[in-house]
Parts: C-alpha cells; sequence; structure tokens
C-alpha cells in the first residue's frame, strides 16, 4: 500500500529517447539526479534499439531509471509516447538524450507550472555548450514563413514577426511569455493534458512531433510559454551525430507531413512546391560553401537536399 501512495504522489515523470547515444545520456542522466532536489520524480529511459551495447548493462549504476528496450526504431514521437503510458507524474517531461542540467530547473519549472495552475506546455531557455543562447522558441508553420525560410528573406529580416519564424528569439527576450512552439529539447506539461491531446502523432517518426502538438494544444485553447527564468545546455545535433542521411531525411519528410496535416487545398500545394524548390536552391549552395570551407558535412547536405528533391513517393503530393 504504501507504495502504491508514493508512486502517486510522484511530482515529475522525466522521459528520455535514446538512439545509440549512451555518453551522451549518462551525461543528462547524471545532471538531472545532481541538480534536481525537493522534487519528486522518477526518470523513464526508452531505448529505440540502440546497437552500441547492451544498454541495461551501461546504466545499471544510474539512479531512478525506469528503462524500456525497444527491438526495433520506433521514432521519437512513438518511443516518448511509450514512457508516458507506464509514468505516475502529475507533469510529464520530455527531455533530450543531449541536454545537460547545471541548476534545479525542473523544479522551477514545476513550481511555475503548480502556480499559473493552467492547462500549459512549458519550455525553459536553451543553451548552447559555449553558453550562448539557443533558439528554442518560433512561430508555426505558414505558408508565409515557408517561403521566407526557404529564400533566406529570414537572413535579411531577422527580428521581423512576418519574415522570420524565429523573430522572438532574435529579439532576445528574456521574460515569460506565450509563444506558438516551445521545441522539444525540454518540453514540459500535465501528463493529463497530453493524455487528453492523444499524445505525440506518431507519423511524425523524427522532427515536427512538437511542433504539431503545440499546435493542436493551443488550437484546443492550451497556452505555450516560454519560461527563461531558468537554463540548460543543449548540444544541439550531437544525438544526430552530424548531418547524416538519416537527419536530413527525416526533417524533409516531417515537414511534408506537417504540411499533409495542417495544409489544405492551395495553401498545401503551394508549401510543397516552395519546399522543394527550397531544397533545390540548397543543394549547389551547400556543396559550394562545403568546398570554399573544406567542411564534409556541408558537401554531404547538399546532395541529400538534392536527393530529397527527387524520392517522394507519389502520394507526397496528395493533401
Amino acid at each position: 500500500m504504501e507504495k502504491q501512495v508514493q508512486e502517486l504522489e510522484i511530482d515529475v515523470s522525466v522521459i528520455i529517447v535514446n538512439y545509440n547515444s549512451t555518453v551522451l545520456l549518462k551525461n543528462c542522466l547524471n545532471s538531472v539526479n545532481e541538480f534536481t532536489k525537493e522534487l519528486n520524480y522518477e526518470i523513464i529511459v526508452v531505448d529505440n534499439n540502440s546497437v552500441e551495447g547492451d544498454i541495461e548493462k551501461q546504466l545499471k549504476n544510474c539512479d531512478r531509471i525506469k528503462l524500456i528496450k525497444n527491438d526495433i526504431n520506433k521514432g521519437f514521437g512513438a518511443a516518448n509516447n511509450q514512457g508516458v503510458k507506464i509514468s505516475k507524474g502529475k507533469y510529464v517531461l520530455f527531455l533530450n538524450n543531449d541536454t545537460v542540467l547545471f541548476e534545479n530547473s525542473i523544479k522551477k519549472v514545476f513550481e511555475y507550472a503548480e502556480s499559473v495552475n493552467e492547462k500549459c506546455i512549458i519550455g525553459c531557455k536553451l543553451l548552447n555548450e559555449d553558453r550562448s543562447l539557443q533558439k528554442s522558441v518560433y512561430d508555426f508553420p505558414t505558408l508565409l514563413n515557408v517561403f521566407t525560410s526557404n529564400f533566406f528573406l529570414y537572413l535579411l529580416f531577422p527580428k521581423s514577426k512576418y519574415f522570420n519564424k524565429y523573430h522572438l528569439m532574435n529579439r532576445g527576450i528574456n521574460e515569460v511569455t506565450k509563444v506558438d512552439v516551445v521545441t522539444g529539447a525540454f518540453l514540459f506539461l500535465r501528463r493529463k493534458t497530453f493524455i487528453d491531446l492523444s499524445a505525440f502523432d506518431e507519423r511524425f517518426f523524427f522532427y515536427m512531433e512538437d511542433t504539431d502538438l503545440c499546435y493542436r494544444h493551443k488550437k484546443n485553447s492550451g497556452k505555450i510559454i516560454y519560461y527563461p527564468e531558468t537554463s540548460i545546455i543543449h548540444l544541439k545535433g550531437k544525438s544526430a551525430k552530424g548531418e547524416s542521411w538519416f537527419k536530413n531525411k527525416y526533417r524533409s519528410f516531417s515537414t511534408v507531413k506537417y504540411f499533409q496535416k495542417h495544409f489544405h487545398g492551395p495553401e498545401f500545394y503551394l508549401s510543397m512546391i516552395i519546399h522543394h524548390i527550397g531544397l533545390f536552391i540548397r543543394s549547389p549552395l551547400f556543396v559550394f560553401a562545403g568546398v570554399l570551407s573544406f567542411n564534409k558535412d556541408l558537401i554531404k547536405r547538399g546532395f541529400y537536399s538534392f536527393l530529397l528533391v527527387f524520392i517522394y513517393p507519389s502520394n507526397q503530393f496528395k493533401n
């Protein structure tokens, strides 16, 4: 009976998806356990069939771990959904395995969520490894910002609400602010709210699942809050190990799936055309920049962009 009561009193379930990134994962787990104080929490790790060793043995000395071992890579959203199903917390925190805490961030966000007592999705401030500010807040995709992103207008108007979906970040906001999207590297909300939203949409294998969740939440009269009064480090891209084919492919595929789900009629077809033109434009630019800078990743990204123009199945253009 005591065990059941204790489980019901968990404040936060921290859910971390892992795939072939054990070193990053251990650093993340150690930082969570070191800096999270005065909070009853659990950690659920969902491993997507990593092949770099036995994940159970590698985590045997880590505290508070509930481990789910998948026999296939189910994708980011689906794996997080698995974690929620066995979670017991009042809140869930979806935390990337390439993040590092250096203060009691989870407690601070928990206390803020309790104080507002509303249906909120909350993201904290993310920092790069050198402690510079990382872009973690952006506007929902629209036909206009799809155009401005693909034709580089966001570089000419970095603080424009109309031309740059990251305009709030470029203005250096440093107060609690209602926004459209907070990135899934640190995404905090009530467990009940997540379940009421029908969880992450598993059609998004990797990328855009956070954008889709925020969109559905806001459409359902919920709030998305940027809470910059605490920070964590996000080693962005480290878990994907560079500009791999996997990363580029699923970033593009998930963008198309978002268009299919939320754009309709002419808006959908125009967004698809703009997206493909953007890939085509980027291909020679990345290759040229890579050759000039002797950067193999940029050269690869250029070839990947070119391939992605042509490899979509025919039904990708169906709305």
